[in-house]
């Protein structure tokens, strides 16, 4: 893998730029490989990265129906935070965090994460008492937040209207350490050191069918031809109930849209990321000046990547009272995602019925912050069958009644 450099950039520009290759090589399916990621946006390449990095095997193939990064890594407001209620989601969402911090670093390649701090408005009385619990779990738990005032709010982002009639301010969660990143950046950094790993990343290969015999996977049926492996892991999102069923088992979850919009780019007016969670709603600003809105889920189950006008019309006029400012902006363009949503809004990264075969999936609207933590946890499970970031997430845990309630620290299932 050739190094990104300040001198490779000199000397490429004195070359016309002729020597620089591809970030990652345009592979063909082998026979058999030791593990097959289906599924080439975020979790499922960190899940690769790491089996490597982590467990010495490279023996692996990302195969992707699309192109890569093109699902829901592709398609999110790119919010990284990790002040959740529960013990295992917070330790989960703290790995991905520290994880996102050196991941320039680590991949060589600038995924331009900005920790500008994350701020969970509170605009009722209920929301109040839910972050303080929450703010008293994340120290028990060693994790940096704390509950400010609605003064400290209006210093933090003053474009906020901290007195709004129907819901005024009355403090917030803050996170520091919290922020963005550029999402399709993660998934090319990812995509570059897999494949420099050797790995196969191959793209506009769906999976047709599970192939499994005396109740162990074998392999898959492609749209390239059939590929075997010995241990098959399932990164798909809001697919994941199809894979499954592919496989012979069932999924508690159900897929929904979620929508999101930016507007068009102003200048810098706020540098760090808002949830409003009573109205349903967050925004930050882009490096390029657009206000990157999003809302809550769609109320129906649904396959779509489109936004609708109702979601635009609902989620902007509940910002409006909050953020003034926004009402005259004109929207550039709106867009979907499909989400995979859990009972207790907490994900399934877990062993499946079917021996070998692996499944992550239900992050719902939070995925993108959960990419490395959830990649590092998936590949140990996969490497070993156990790892501690994943023990809690298992698929028994619903038939044991073993939930992770984080309907309160998900706020928007966010």
């Amino acid at each position: 893998m050739k190094r990104y450099s300040a001198f490779a950039i000199a000397r490429e520009a004195l070359r016309d730029h002729t020597g620089w290759k591809r970030a990652w090589a345009k592979a063909q399916p082998k026979a058999k490989y030791d593990v097959i990621i289906v599924g080439a946006g975020g979790h499922g390449l960190a899940t690769a990265y790491y089996l490597g990095k982590n467990f010495g095997i490279t023996n692996v193939a990302v195969i992707e129906k699309g192109w890569l990064g093109g699902g829901n890594t592709g398609r999110n407001t790119t919010i990284i935070r990790s002040n959740y209620l529960q013990d295992a989601s917070a330790a989960i969402y703290e790995k991905a965090r520290g994880l996102y911090e050196t991941m320039s670093q680590d991949l060589n390649y600038n995924v331009m994460f900005s920790p500008r701090g994350v701020l969970m408005l509170a605009q009722t009385e209920h929301e109040k008492k839910g972050y303080l619990r929450t703010a008293h779990a994340n120290a028990l738990q060693g994790i940096e937040t704390r509950w400010i005032s609605p003064a400290e709010v209006k210093k933090i982002c003053p474009i906020m209207n901290i007195d709004g009639p129907r819901y005024p301010v009355l403090g917030g969660l803050w996170q520091e350490r919290g922020g963005t990143a550029r999402h399709d950046a993660v998934a090319w950094g990812y995509a570059r050191a897999c494949s420099a790993m050797g790995m196969d990343i191959i793209q506009n290969c769906e999976v047709t069918s599970v192939l499994k015999e005396g109740g162990k996977v074998t392999g898959v049926d492609t749209t390239k031809g059939q590929i075997n492996c010995d241990k098959l892991g399932i990164v798909v999102a809001g697919h994941s109930g199809v894979l499954a069923e592919m496989a012979g088992f069932r999924l508690p979850v159900e897929s929904v849209a979620l929508q999101a919009l930016v507007s068009e780019p102003i200048k810098p007016c706020m540098d760090i990321v808002v949830m409003a969670n009573t109205v349903h709603g967050y925004m930050s600003q882009s490096d390029k000046g657009e206000m990157v809105i999003g809302g809550g889920a769609d109320g129906f189950n649904n396959y779509t990547q489109r936004g609708s006008f109702q979601h635009v019309e609902e989620t902007v006029r509940a910002l409006v009272e909050t953020f003034p400012m926004i009402s005259r902006l004109k929207m550039l363009r709106q867009w979907g995602g499909i989400v995979d949503m859990t009972g207790d809004r907490s994900p399934i990264l877990s062993k499946t019925p079917l021996d070998n075969c692996f499944i992550n999936c239900g992050w719902g609207t939070g995925g993108f912050k959960a990419i490395p933590g959830s990649g590092w946890g998936f590949a140990e499970l996969m490497a070993t069958g156990h790892s501690p970031l994943t023990d809690e997430f298992g698929l028994n845990r619903f038939s044991e009644g073993r939930f992770i309630d984080e309907s309160v620290a998900a706020g928007v299932a966010h």
